[in-house]
């Protein structure tokens, strides 16, 4: 166990280390999208790539080369990054709770309404700054697009994504005569519905239901795969921790761990005075 645990440190950091630089570079790389969606993940993915490469560095010296000083800093940023997921992770499953969508009858997609959705989803996607982002995302995409061919009977047989439910169509629900909305109480959705391009239901409560329901997907995803790692995680810092315990018998020249009596320490003169020791029994 002595080698095992610092040469497996040694090529799990040497791997994570080679692979920070592919995300240092796909975040410069989207630095210079003018993409909406694409630019804010840059900040993130380059934190993340920096971060990744200067943690790996750590446990790379401090396993190789026994630095106990890089072990210990390599093994307090794996503790923060263990607690860091662990609040992610609970954080992920309990704002994602809820939402879902409702299966329309005679219909392959679902719709979905805000009120499903966690306060803390709500609150984010109806502040204006947020909205004004996910908004140029969603016109960015071009979901609309794709089904503006669509025939009636395409939107019987077809399923939807929940953008393209919440954003591209007016509510199932809604009736329309022939140029003038129904006298009937309807959803405010369908008063704001409008034919234009660049107006359709962009502004509609279903458009921002349907915005979340990708991020609640995607983040349910996102909190699934976090358990996985935080998994995989504890399981290298242990194996730091063992590493880290060897790099300290390395140092105190003891195999049974820290050397405490103070007169036999690895000094200098420790080793000066094995040397000479070992030179008086060769002459002798």
């Amino acid at each position: 166990m002595y080698r095992f645990s610092n040469s497996v440190i040694g090529y799990l950091n040497l791997l994570t280390l080679l692979s920070s630089i592919p995300i240092i570079a796909g975040a410069l790389w989207l630095a210079r999208s003018s993409a909406t969606c694409e630019s804010a993940l840059e900040t993130t993915l380059l934190a993340v790539g920096f971060i990744i490469l200067l943690v790996s560095l750590a446990g790379f010296i401090g396993a190789c080369f026994n630095v106990a000083w890089a072990l210990w800093l390599y093994l307090f940023a794996m503790f923060l990054l263990i607690f860091a997921l662990l609040c992610i992770t609970c954080f992920g499953f309990a704002v994602t709770g809820g939402g879902g969508g409702v299966q329309v009858s005679g219909r392959m997609y679902s719709e979905y309404h805000l009120g499903d959705y966690s306060a803390w989803l709500r609150s984010r996607i109806t502040e204006e700054r947020y909205w004004r982002a996910a908004v140029s995302c969603v016109v960015g995409s071009n979901a609309c697009a794709e089904i503006v061919r669509w025939t009636p009977l395409d939107y019987m047989q077809r399923d939807l994504t929940p953008i393209q439910s919440g954003c591209c169509k007016p509510p199932t629900s809604c009736t329309y005569e022939a140029t003038a909305i129904s006298m009937a109480e309807q959803e405010e959705d369908c008063y704001r519905w409008n034919n234009a391009a660049n107006i359709l239901c962009y502004g509609c409560d279903s458009c921002k239901a349907g915005v979340l329901e990708q991020v609640r997907r995607d983040w349910h995803k996102l909190s699934v795969l976090n358990v996985v790692v935080v998994i995989f995680v504890i399981a290298v810092y242990a194996l730091g921790c063992c590493a880290f315990r060897n790099a300290r018998r390395s140092i105190s020249d003891h195999p049974h761990g820290d050397n405490r009596m103070s007169k036999i320490r690895p000094q200098w003169d420790h080793y000066w005075g094995r040397w000479w020791q070992n030179r008086r029994d060769q002459l002798w």
